[in-house]
């Protein structure tokens, strides 16, 4: 098993990356349209990989408080039990329309990462699949509490569908003609993995390139140089990083396309958002380190890749 925990069919050699399958995928939401375009996301990838959906809504005690406006307590009681049921309906009418995709489904109250956490150690879950927004506040554009909980505690990897992600990155077709879910495919035709070149960054690398070699898709390994001071240096850093993304590469990694290696200068997050809108890149791979709650990238640049990305984001646990 590599450090992604998907589960992988065959172990890892320099000459076939190991397949990846995933088994149980957690799809969480709060009903808002940030969280349903990530939904075809997580269906897809149920499709593609024979998963079962874990569909979640936690209820919790902050929105409830603010809906009651600070009234007594058998008014938030029966607020409490009206928003139960009407999660219950919510939740059950996106259940409904999953058709052949095995599921569970969970309406829960309390802390939403505590909740969420639950339910992965109790189903195994290997991935997480978010939907996340954007939103300018003092200056700064921040994720929301929810997915930022998530990015920086999960234990396993974390798809956040944001709110960059162009038209032609969402799958299409979510609802067939008479209202039923359709059946989208996953394709990821373009892939980038960025790394800082720190020892656990890197462990993810061969993550892209599982994910390249079983889709076919075209792969570029960036690293972005922040620094300008030691260009003059020897070995220049340039050629050092070049050499070190070709090392994560195996010598046979039977992919459909020889990988693309890029090295920039200047701002990290926006040199990763804006090379993966130039190749119009179906997938960001980014390492994580879910212990500490800080990324192998600095977390700023993680949350800005999210918050700006015009394609889903996986953050891998390293």
């Amino acid at each position: 098993m590599t450090v992604l925990e998907f589960k992988q069919d065959t172990p890892e050699t320099d000459k076939q990356p190991a397949a990846i399958s995933v088994k149980n995928v957690l799809y969480a939401t709060d009903f808002s349209a940030t969280s349903e375009s990530a939904l075809p996301y997580a269906t897809a990838i149920c499709r593609r990989f024979g998963s079962t959906l874990h569909l979640a809504h936690v209820l919790s005690d902050t929105n409830l408080l603010l809906m009651t406006g600070g009234v007594d307590y058998v008014c938030f009681e029966t607020l409490y039990s009206d928003a139960q049921s009407l999660a219950q309906e919510k939740v059950q009418h996106i259940a409904a329309e999953l058709r052949e995709i095995p599921y569970r489904t969970y309406v829960r109250h309390g802390k939403v990462w505590t909740n969420l956490s639950g339910i992965v150690a109790e189903n195994g879950i290997d991935l997480i699949v978010v939907g996340t927004h954007g939103r300018t506040g003092l200056g700064k554009l921040v994720l929301g509490s929810v997915a930022e909980d998530i990015l920086r505690h999960a234990p396993c990897p974390v798809i956040t569908v944001g709110p960059g992600v162009c038209s032609r990155a969402k799958l299409p077709g979510f609802y067939g003609k008479g209202g039923e879910l359709a059946p989208v495919e996953l394709e990821l035709r373009h892939i980038l993995y960025a790394t800082n070149f720190t020892a656990a960054s890197l462990r993810v690398a061969p993550v892209a390139v599982s994910l390249a070699a079983q889709f076919e898709a075209r792969l570029t390994l960036m690293h972005v140089l922040e620094d300008y001071s030691k260009l003059g240096s020897r070995p220049a850093p340039i050629d050092d990083g070049v050499r070190k993304l070709q090392d994560e590469v195996p010598k046979d990694p039977a992919l459909a396309y020889a990988p693309e290696i890029v090295i920039e200068f200047g701002s990290a997050w926006k040199c990763i958002v804006n090379k993966a809108a130039e190749r119009e890149a179906d997938l960001i791979v980014l390492g994580a380190h879910p212990a500490s709650g800080t990324t192998h990238l600095p977390w700023s640049t993680v949350h800005q890749v999210v918050a700006h990305a015009t394609c889903p984001v996986l953050t891998v646990p390293a």
